[in-house]
């Protein structure tokens, strides 16, 4: 299989189903290196199987690439270095502190048994204070609020510094100041070379992307950029046109049609 240059993780007709039904239907896609992708979709869709079958938590057929290799083919250890996830709902003991937990995005990089280095507690404070989670680092996890703790699982994943980073709604129970901060750290990633891949329900954030994938019924309907108007159309068009793509200024914002009753 021919990998296309610039790009940092693909899909080539994959399925996945959960229990019996067949979720995703031969899908191929590319993400490319050095760019951010919003997945946006009605409920049902098939976006978070999709991210899920990147970051080779899901079994599939068909095959994914990351950086040129195939998934399946690498070790656990290997994936983790390259490829960092946030999901939702993820369970994290309540008893760890802050710092504990962001350090468990450093796990890949050392040997069984062996105290975290100098660059990985660099690592660690960095991503705590991107994420405006430093002063709470000896809190445990238990102590916070929905929100902080969607800081702190941010961190974790920052901490890994991975090449690429999937993201499944990662603004959740985030304020609207820290949604802006999510995104201010998405857009420093990607200015690094970082390639990120996330999963939105808010559409408007989602536009902010470089690049957008349209989902519907386990399909991919459209991919392109989020500045595009065959973009606006496809994204309108999958939400029945119950929602209007309007420029903001330099931005494009999406906001809901009120049915005539």
């Amino acid at each position: 299989m021919r990998t296309v240059p610039g790009v940092a993780i693909r899909t080539d007709s994959v399925r996945a189903s959960l229990g019996h039904v067949e979720i995703l239907h031969d899908i191929s896609v590319a993400f490319a290196a050095g760019h951010w992708t919003s997945i946006v979709g009605p409920n049902g869709a098939g976006k978070s199987t999709l991210l899920k079958v990147l970051a080779g938590l899901l079994p599939h057929c068909g095959s994914v690439t990351l950086l040129d290799r195939e998934l399946a083919s690498l070790s656990g250890r290997e994936r983790a270095q390259q490829l960092a996830w946030l999901g939702q709902n993820e369970g994290t003991g309540d008893d760890l502190t802050v710092w504990d937990v962001a350090m468990l995005g450093r796990l890949p990089f050392q040997r069984w048994l062996d105290s975290p280095s100098p660059a990985d507690h660099r690592a660690v404070e960095l991503a705590l204070r991107s994420t405006q989670a430093w002063d709470w680092r000896e809190r445990p996890l238990g102590q916070l609020s929905a929100g902080e703790r969607q800081r702190v699982l941010l961190a974790r994943a920052l901490a890994v510094q991975a090449q690429v980073l999937l993201m499944d709604e990662p603004l959740a129970n985030l304020d609207p100041p820290h949604q802006s901060d999510w995104l201010a750290v998405v857009r420093a990633l990607v200015q690094r070379g970082k390639t990120v891949v996330s999963v939105l329900h808010e559409i408007s954030f989602a536009l902010h992307a470089d690049q957008m994938v349209v989902m519907a019924d386990g399909r991919v309907t459209h991919q392109g950029a989020c500045a595009d108007a065959a973009t606006h159309q496809a994204l309108q068009a999958v939400f029945d046109n119950r929602i209007a793509i309007h420029a903001l200024g330099r931005q494009w914002v999406a906001l809901p049609v009120v049915a005539s009753i």
